[in-house]
């Protein structure tokens, strides 16, 4: 894939944040091995409903798609199906959205069933509505009035099909989802007697999550700096004391502009926030625009879950930032958020021991449970 990359700001959006948006779409897009050419950005207060950036702009973009041999052009926010239908035709290129870029890289990453039929639920979600329209493009020949043409046809097809498919992943999902609960209910009653504070682990995509879990708990997990390097629920535990073990369950990496589809078909594993009792938020304390990571995490948790929980801030990466483990205490970062925030490197082992202690006294106080 050789792409150009699309964005727009206006009354909504700055223009710093949505060139850092498209910096963060360069990544998607070359996590699917595909290769940035450049972008293009348009003040605009709303989306053209034809073309998303209107025709002039759209024009433009296939001159530049030819003088760079293109080959696809790629939007940083979602497009409707017509807006796709008209901006290939318009600009005789493949177009894809962030959403398209999201449901591939999820496809590539995906390992256990679970998240495999979540992908696969958002992709087909996502496809739906884009088969309308492909039936009169795809067939002329229905003559007479109230005719329709075997391009129609197949379309209606499909869409039947996909529709049954969508049924049945669904049914797949949700006894996924009993055999969990099945699974935390025998856990708790086979741990009666002890103290357990459940922890979800959440964050932004490359916050660092995994490692900090393989620190945290020991267990040997697959890390790799990528966006969405895991995909699967994964749950360990340790003991913070004699009297109280922490489970930690992590959880699928979270980007700006999740769309509903991927938010709906992670619901799975994303419900296991609902029913912790501490929040561990992993923050990449060394990206630039940090805060609206953090923002962009907390969106999508207030869809999920009804009441807020508490929560520990973990500021990680910040050996990215300092050289010496006593300058971190330095970092200007936990005033500006509401929540107790430990500046940690998971890479080095920095903060962890202050880290554990917080959780162990935020964990006590949800539990309402006194230190021995």
């Amino acid at each position: 894939m050789r792409a150009i990359l699309v964005g727009i700001w206006g009354k909504e959006t700055s223009k710093s944040s949505t060139k850092e948006s498209l910096k963060e779409l360069e990544g998607l897009v070359e996590a699917v091995e595909g290769k940035s050419l450049g972008y293009i950005l348009q003040r605009r207060d709303r989306p053209d409903p034809r073309y998303f950036i209107g025709e002039g702009k759209a024009k433009e973009i296939r001159q530049i798609a030819v003088g760079t041999n293109a080959d696809t052009v790629v939007f940083d926010d979602f497009l409707t199906p017509s807006q796709v239908t008209n901006l290939e035709r318009l600009t005789g290129k493949r177009i894809i959205d962030r959403n398209d870029l999201a449901i591939e890289i999820f496809s590539r990453r995906a390992r256990t069933k679970e998240a495999k039929l979540q992908v696969e639920l958002a992709r087909l979600t996502h496809e739906l509505p884009r088969l309308q329209g492909k039936g009169k493009k795809m067939s002329r020949l229905g003559g007479g009035v109230g005719t329709r043409g075997p391009g129609e046809q197949e379309i209606e097809v499909r869409r039947r099909d996909i529709k049954k498919k969508i049924h049945k992943i669904r049914e797949e999902v949700e006894e996924i989802k009993l055999r969990r609960r099945q699974q935390r209910k025998r856990r708790e009653r086979e741990e009666s007697d002890k103290k357990i504070l459940k922890v979800a682990l959440v964050g932004y995509t490359n916050a660092g999550k995994s490692t900090l879990m393989k620190v945290l708990t020991g267990r040997d997990v697959f890390t790799a700096d990528m966006p969405f390097a895991t995909l699967d629920t994964r749950t360990s535990s340790r003991y913070v004391s004699e009297d109280l073990k922490i489970l930690i369950t992590d959880t699928v990496g979270f980007i700006r502009k999740l769309s509903p589809e991927l938010i709906e078909s992670f619901k799975a594993t994303l419900e296991e926030v609902s029913y912790a009792d501490l929040i561990l938020h992993v923050v990449d304390a060394s990206s630039p625009d940090w805060l609206e990571q953090v923002e962009a995490v907390n969106l999508v948790l207030k869809e999920l879950i009804e009441d807020t929980k508490p929560t520990v801030y973990a500021l990680n990466k910040v050996d990215r930032m300092f050289k010496e483990e006593e300058e971190i205490k330095y970092l200007p970062h936990t005033a500006l958020l509401d929540s107790k925030a430990i500046p940690v490197s998971a890479v080095k082992g920095w903060g962890i021991g202050r880290l554990i202690q917080e959780i162990e006294r935020e964990g006590r106080k949800a539990l309402e449970l006194e230190k021995v």
